[in-house]
């Protein structure tokens, strides 16, 4: 019988080296290649260039941190229960990396790729032809009913500090394409269509720019989860240094107030109860 093979460009090990991505991991990655960069040739099995790599790392950057949203405070709140559980607590922070937090990112990025790939013939070369892509995706959206991703902050309402910035780093380093230009153009004529302005925010516009480095769609969400990966591992830090988790959970547990049940009752099936 013949052995079987399972061909990988990744890691491989022999007994005198480590292979990554068709170099010599000790002597030709490490402390040479930064982490970043690292992790989009992982990605893509292609080493990015010096522009694409300020651009990946502005988006890592970008979606590390943001305080305490529900990923920290239950990434916290695991350790605080299984404190010998280190991997637990950061787990359950990146598994509530989902449609509110984090994996906008993803929503976003897809959303806009899809909206280009529908385009028959050729994209914009203008910002009035980008405006009048964008009026007629948002209208779209508002009579379906639908949000459009990445529009909209429950904390920075009068504009996310991080958007413009990428839109900044991406064009200096001229990485500013299809994607970005259409979430600009969102940004600059959705109030047309919904009467109010809403700001453009940081994790729709880095799912932008990862769309325009090329990323693969289906990988988005594990790119802003990389990043948050870093920010757990702070937030825990700060935990073991000045711990809040107990107090979060006190706070709950005796302010808690008993009510009577509320019994769950199915909603009614069309045409249920009708005379037949």
């Amino acid at each position: 019988m013949s052995t079987p093979e399972y061909p990988t460009a990744l890691g491989a090990s022999s007994l005198e080296s480590i292979t990554l991505l068709g170099s010599d991991l000790a002597n030709d990655v490490m402390g040479e290649v930064g982490f970043g960069e690292l992790a989009f040739w992982l990605a893509t099995q292609r080493r990015p260039s010096p522009g694409e790599t300020r651009v990946f790392e502005a988006v890592l950057a970008a979606l590390a941190d943001h305080g305490f949203t529900p990923t920290a405070i239950v990434a916290r709140l695991t350790y605080l229960s299984a404190p010998d559980s280190i991997q637990g607590a950061l787990a359950a922070g990146l598994l509530g990396g989902g449609s509110r937090f984090l994996g906008v990112t993803e929503d976003c990025g897809r959303f806009l790729h899809g909206v280009l790939a529908r385009v028959d013939g050729a994209l914009p070369t203008d910002d009035a032809g980008w405006d009048a892509l964008a009026l007629e995706t948002v209208t779209a959206q508002r009579a379906a009913g639908r949000f459009v991703p990445g529009l909209g902050h429950h904390v920075h309402k009068q504009g996310d500090p991080r958007t413009p910035r990428l839109f900044q780093i991406a064009t200096e380093e001229g990485r500013y394409g299809p994607h970005l230009s259409l979430f600009a153009a969102i940004g600059r004529v959705h109030p047309q269509v919904l009467g109010k302005q809403l700001p453009l925010n940081g994790a729709g516009v880095c799912g932008a720019a990862l769309a325009d480095l090329g990323l693969p769609l289906e990988l988005l969400r594990g790119f802003a989860l990389l990043a948050r990966t870093a920010g757990l591992i702070g937030q825990l830090a700060e935990e073991l240094r000045s711990p809040v988790a107990n107090d979060v959970f006190l706070s709950v547990d005796l302010n808690n107030r008993p009510v009577a049940p509320d019994p769950f009752v199915p909603a009614a099936l069309p045409g249920a109860g009708a005379d037949d």
